[in-house]
């Protein structure tokens, strides 16, 4: 359980990246309240899943999720435009996170 508890705090890490972006710095109240949500879901998710889980293996790998998840939401909602360099890096981002997830005794 406590690994579904931390890939969905990932995930609510890139809810809240993304609607602090859309509160254009806390300006817009809606998103602004969104956006503190999704935080607080996010932290409350991953402190379930380091009950259990070794905070050197959590940490990277809810940081890793958000980071992810936040450039693909870049680059489908906001048109951000990335390298075939910083491609390149962001699939070893990937492969980095698969790789602490599967070299854990």
């Amino acid at each position: 359980m406590a690994w579904l508890y931390l890939v969905v705090a990932g995930l609510f890490e890139t809810v809240w990246a993304t609607t602090l972006k859309l509160s254009h710095g806390f300006q817009k109240l809606d998103y602004s309240l969104y956006t503190l949500i999704g935080m607080g879901f996010s932290f409350w998710l991953l402190a379930k899943a380091i009950k259990t889980l070794p905070l050197s293996l959590a940490y990277p790998i809810w940081t890793g999720i958000g980071a992810l998840g936040t450039i693909i939401i870049g680059v489908i909602l906001f048109g951000d435009r990335l390298s075939l360099v910083t491609w390149l890096f962001v699939g070893l981002l990937l492969i980095s996170i698969v790789g602490i997830k599967i070299t854990v005794h």
